[in-house]
């Protein structure tokens, strides 16, 4: 088993919980990300209480950045990325994971 959870497998264990239609939680599923991403295209921050907070931050751009792959020096202008806060119960159960 792989140690990578992906989003069919979600599919199937509503699925199996809920009785729901897969197509039904595929649609469900799709749509929550869509309004995650239109949330953060808005720049909106969007909180999920119990799990965390997604935003988007403005990274400051850099006159000399090194390409990882040719090791050439380019310039990298300012931009957004997408940042993942993960909240207290997420903390609570993940971290002792880690330790």
């Amino acid at each position: 088993m792989s140690n990578k959870l992906t989003k069919a497998e979600i599919i199937d264990s509503i699925f199996e919980k809920t009785g729901v239609n897969r197509k039904d939680v595929h649609r469900i599923l799709d749509e929550f990300f869509d309004q995650l991403k239109d949330g953060l295209q808005e720049d909106r921050v969007v909180e999920l209480r119990g799990f965390g907070t997604f935003e988007i931050r403005t990274r400051k751009g850099r006159e000399k950045a090194r390409n990882p792959k040719t090791g050439e020096i380019v310039p990298v202008s300012a931009h957004g990325v997408a940042v993942f806060r993960p909240g207290k119960e997420l903390k609570q159960i993940a971290w002792p994971l880690r330790t």
